[in-house]
């Protein structure tokens, strides 16, 4: 069988009776002052004959490769968890809806040292980057300052650096969650936190200081615990603060991967959840409603601040805005892992 030859964008100008250049415009969609009409022609050709551009030709011609970088910090099974596995869906749909390829890397000390990050736009391999897991330790992402390179941090932001950001409101949420146990009746309430040099660790816990605060309820280091950001730390923890205070009622724990851990840890220990301890937990998990009790959590919107992040990275590399200072609002779902105190 003869192979067939393929289409090119001579074949598409001549079938649509227009100039390679008038093609080549819409093809690239810089095509504002060409009429609708020879638009919608040109583009009925591409589809009627099935020309396929090459992307090396288009970015030859728009100085853009068509592919941005996801950097995950160097942690175990990255790819696989569960909050940065919801970030890279999201911003991988988002890429895909725009016609961009996503390529991932992990921010280990290789990579920053070699300055690999720079490396990518350098080498035009990339167009755009979205930082995820960036702590307040990783002094590489000040090299995007300048705004020369589409950047944007996701779901965290670096108090006293000119960095672009999209991320949720985790003072708010720390204080949702504070007032929402207060209101409960609890008085003997603890924390599980995650790693302190993490911005929005720092902030998910000075909302829910201020919030007891206010009430008149003091947060002691005795009723604070690491939970590592994982379902085993989240369980250590629990037994932990139990251990110092077997008075405590209720646990605030910083996202719900720890919170899960916790609950399991405390019903092994024999105490009931929610009956004798209740539970909070912060990010609204899809397994969240599974959990045992189901697991009551406020709700960040991982998902919603991927895809924004991603189109506000479009918006940078066309140079339709400089800047990018978002941050998403917060709200609690309630289930069944939190009550009122049992009376003495």
């Amino acid at each position: 069988m003869a192979k067939r030859k393929a289409v090119n964008i001579k074949d598409v100008a001549r079938e649509s009776n227009a100039s390679l250049t008038t093609v080549s415009l819409v093809l690239n969609k810089r095509d504002e002052r060409i009429s609708s009409e020879t638009r919608e022609r040109i583009l009925a050709t591409v589809d009627r004959l099935g020309y396929r551009p090459s992307r090396i030709a288009q970015g030859l011609q728009s100085q853009r490769s068509g592919f941005i970088a996801i950097l995950v910090p160097q942690i175990r099974h990255a790819f696989a968890d569960v909050y940065f596995g919801e970030l890279i869906s999201a911003i991988h749909e988002s890429a895909n809806e725009a016609g961009y390829k996503v390529m991932l890397e992990v921010a280990n000390a290789q990579f920053i040292g070699s300055r690999q990050h720079l490396e990518l736009f350098d080498r035009h391999y990339v167009d755009g980057i979205l930082c995820m897991g960036i702590t307040n330790n990783d002094d590489y992402v000040c090299d995007f300052e300048d705004g020369a390179r589409a950047s944007i941090l996701v779901n965290t932001s670096r108090p006293g650096n000119r960095l672009n950001y999209v991320r949720c409101n985790y003072r708010d949420a720390g204080a949702i969650a504070g007032r929402y146990l207060l209101e409960l009746g609890h008085r003997r309430i603890a924390m599980i936190h995650g790693a302190r040099e993490v911005q929005t660790s720092i902030e998910l816990q000075q909302g829910f200081t201020d919030a007891l605060k206010e009430s008149g309820v003091k947060l002691l280091p005795r009723q604070l615990e690491d939970g590592l950001y994982t379902e085993e730390g989240g369980a250590a923890a629990a037994l932990a603060l139990m251990k110092r205070d077997p008075s405590l009622t209720a646990i605030f724990v910083g996202n719900d991967k720890m919170a899960i851990g916790a609950i399991s840890s405390l019903k092994q220990s024999r105490r009931r959840v929610p009956q004798d301890v209740s539970v909070v937990g912060c990010d609204d998990i899809h397994q969240a409603v599974f959990c045992d009790p189901p697991l009551t959590t406020v709700h960040t919107p991982i998902f919603d601040v991927g895809k924004t992040a991603c189109c506000r990275l479009f918006e940078l590399i066309e140079g339709k805005i400089k800047r990018v200072e978002e941050t998403h609002p917060v709200r609690m779902t309630v289930r069944q892992s939190a009550v009122a105190p049992r009376q003495p």
